[in-house]
């Protein structure tokens, strides 16, 4: 089963390291990982997406807990969760297609960000499968030369169960 696993992560030099090393040696496989600040300049928020049996992901939750620079870990598959993608594509797209293209991109909230040399570049933000699911419309209406996706993102619905902010 598919899990995203939300961690706040102390900024330290070599603490993302600890934690894909910790995946690669015992066997795991991360589909996606991102990384970014929060508001508190000490502290990241990593989301992780992994495949494993609950029993699995158990374990590796218990294993990241021993690493020194995770501040907090929540499996976000079991809890009421927003998740977002952000995709970029490098469309080349006949000029009779354009109007459809934009029609599709509208249809899933996306954007054009512009056109050079008979390229598109596109935005979309949206779940995994929403993108997919574009990605497959999209091939009808022209050549998907390159896709850069964000990998997701999730957060918790209501309050917060993640508090980047430490206590001194």
């Amino acid at each position: 089963m598919r899990h995203i696993i939300s961690i706040l992560l102390e900024n330290q030099a070599g603490a993302l390291s600890r934690v894909a090393n910790l995946f690669s040696t015992r066997g795991y496989n991360i589909e996606s990982l991102n990384v970014a600040p929060t508001d508190n300049a000490a502290v990241s928020r990593l989301t992780l997406v992994t495949v494993g049996s609950d029993a699995v992901i158990n374990q590796i939750s218990k294993q990241l807990g021993k690493l020194v620079d995770v501040v907090s870990i929540v499996d976000m598959t079991g809890k009421d969760h927003i998740e977002r993608e952000l995709a970029l594509f490098k469309v080349r797209a006949p000029e009779t297609a354009r109007a459809r293209l934009a029609s599709l991109l509208d249809a899933f909230g996306g954007h054009v960000l512009g056109y050079d040399e008979g390229h598109g570049t596109l935005e979309l933000v949206g779940n995994g499968p929403e993108i997919d699911a574009f990605m497959d419309e999209l091939d009808d209406l022209g050549e998907i030369e390159t896709v850069v996706r964000s990998g997701a993102m999730a957060m918790a619905r209501g309050a917060p169960i993640l508090d980047a902010h430490l206590d001194d």
